[in-house]
């Protein structure tokens, strides 16, 4: 090839390649600045307001990690907004919310209800539950570790005394699963003390979220036995779906829709459970104690005479045939005369 032709082949090489290196770095230089403009934008400047960390459906007690602080516009900032520096946050725990909440939506004066005000358990209530109070004392509550909305387990202990003789048979019974508290005492919020944290004292009464044939179960429990207040884990929800699947008691979405599950998710473990109740007996714990009702021994009837209660004197342990002649009952041992 011919040393001029060459030479201006490479040059022609040489020459694309700078246009093609110029051409770029000015996109690349007019592209950035607008980029850097829309994340300027992006980021508002108002005021902190306070928005909610997830979705807070109606009847959810407010927690110190339902909310959190968030600039947003100032031009999009209305009165009703708790804004940073003029809200007291610790007030706001333990006030139930009364309309429903977006995840990262403000949080509104008028959608949350304060303890003591008017309408303050109603709003606390899911749609079709009851409110039900129990006595307690200090050694069935948790010695009061228990705040409203936690989830508690009711157990009921009770005599059974059957008609033999000898002790009555000693039974316990976990007879409704997964309540929700609402309010000890007629408290619905924890108290924080000066050191910011929470105060634990004890409590004669609790009030508990029920559907209303629980709460009918709950008010003849009292009149049975004692009741105790057993706290749930926090993890305990995962195992109790897992359960109601395997026991065919919810229906999984098939079409794999996220926010069919996530309701799914929500409405077992929020409900209150009275199947499968567990229980344990005196000879479950001690070997010196009953595993049955006493049983019943043999008795005269109250109508008779000394006839029949004479029949009854000296009952044969075998199998009998009894005779009534009109009042009068005879007991013959099979095969005797």
């Amino acid at each position: 090839m011919d040393v001029k032709k060459l030479a201006l082949l490479i040059g022609a090489l040489l020459l694309a390649g700078v246009s093609a290196f110029m051409a770029k770095s000015m996109f690349t230089g007019a592209a950035a600045p607008q980029a850097a403009a829309q994340a300027a934008e992006a980021v508002p400047t108002g005021p902190e307001v306070l928005v909610a960390t997830r979705a807070l459906p109606v009847g959810t007690i407010i927690e110190p990690d339902s909310f959190r602080y968030q600039p947003w516009p100032k031009d999009l900032v209305e009165k009703a907004y708790f804004i940073k520096g003029e809200s007291d946050l610790q007030a706001l725990t333990g006030t139930v919310v009364r309309v429903p909440i977006t995840a990262g939506a403000p949080i509104t004066q008028g959608s949350l209800v304060k303890p003591g005000d008017r309408g303050f358990l109603a709003a606390a209530l899911g749609p079709g539950m009851r409110a039900v109070t129990v006595s307690v004392s200090a050694a069935s509550s948790v010695a009061g570790f228990v705040f409203p909305g936690d989830r508690i387990d009711l157990v009921l202990t009770q005599d059974v005394a059957g008609g033999g003789d000898g002790p009555a048979l000693k039974a316990s019974e976990t007879i409704i699963r997964n309540l929700r508290v609402l309010a000890t005492d007629q408290r619905t919020d924890n108290s924080v003390g000066e050191d910011g944290k929470t105060i634990v004292a004890t409590f004669s009464t609790v009030t508990l979220e029920a559907t209303p044939k629980i709460a009918e179960k709950i008010a003849v429990a009292q009149n049975i036995g004692q009741l105790s207040l057993s706290l749930r884990s926090i993890a305990d929800n995962t195992a109790e779906l897992e359960r109601a699947i395997a026991a065919g008691e919810v229906d999984v979405p098939e079409n794999g829709d996220a926010k069919a599950e996530k309701q799914m998710l929500l409405a077992v473990a929020s409900r209150p459970i009275d199947t499968d109740t567990t229980f344990t007996v005196g000879a479950d714990v001690s070997r010196f104690q009953r595993r049955s009702v006493p049983a019943k021994t043999a008795q005269a009837p109250a109508e008779g005479g000394a006839a029949v209660a004479a029949s009854y004197a000296g009952t044969p342990s075998g199998p009998v045939v009894r005779i009534a002649r009109g009042n009068t009952v005879t007991i013959v041992p099979v095969g005797g005369k």
